[in-house]
């Protein structure tokens, strides 16, 4: 950016200057002084403004899209979703916000399931069991497991029952249900429990 200033140049740059000279007053005319003056010119350079450098945050990280926050009764939650086997360790985890659906993550955290086998063979991708609570008791939920092979102890919901209860024999049967299996569904609960003892986790269990 330049700039144009009127007397002495006070940074540098390309000045010039001139001496005053006495100028002829036509006649006729006065100007109210004999003399004039006229000022000395000059360029300055300014330097330029520069505009604030704004760091971009990583990506996955910071804010809370990054962190899986979301708004729910209690403010931000976050919800972990996982699967573990007998020792209570984790097969497949997905962090999503507190106000995310359980039901809607059972496919995803089933098919994140990696179990390593020994020898060079493909890991074990179908669980021989599973137990799960009433919140995936549903329709789409089940007939996934029943395409898949996979034999399920799931609770069956009281609203469910009432309406299958209702349509008589066009309710079908009940889902079958079997309690041993069911009592293993703590498995979870205590995998979670051991990852709240992190002070990075935030969890949300219902």
């Amino acid at each position: 950016m330049n700039a144009t200033a009127c007397g002495r140049s006070t940074e540098p740059g390309n000045a010039c200057s001139s001496r005053s000279r006495p100028r002829p007053t036509q006649p006729g005319r006065s100007t109210g002084t004999s003399r004039s003056t006229p000022p000395s010119c000059g360029r300055i350079s300014t330097p330029p403004v520069r505009a604030p450098i704004r760091r971009r945050r990583p990506r996955g990280g910071g804010g809370a899209r990054g962190e899986s926050s979301g708004r729910s009764r209690g403010g931000f939650t976050t919800k972990i979703h996982l699967s573990a086997d007998g020792r209570c360790r984790p097969l497949s985890l997905i962090v999503t916000p507190g106000q995310r659906a359980d039901c809607t993550q059972f496919r995803p955290v089933l098919e994140k399931i990696r179990v390593p086998r020994t020898g060079p063979s493909r890991p074990r991708r179908r669980p021989a069991g599973l137990a799960a609570d009433k919140a995936y008791s549903n329709g789409p939920c089940r007939e996934y497991l029943r395409r898949r092979g996979i034999r399920h102890t799931i609770l069956e919901k009281t609203d469910s029952q009432a309406a299958r209860l209702r349509k008589g024999s066009r309710g079908g049967r009940p889902p079958g249900f079997d309690e041993e299996r069911y009592k293993k569904r703590n498995t979870a609960e205590r995998a979670i429990n051991r990852l709240k003892h992190s002070r990075a986790v935030a969890t949300l269990t219902a």
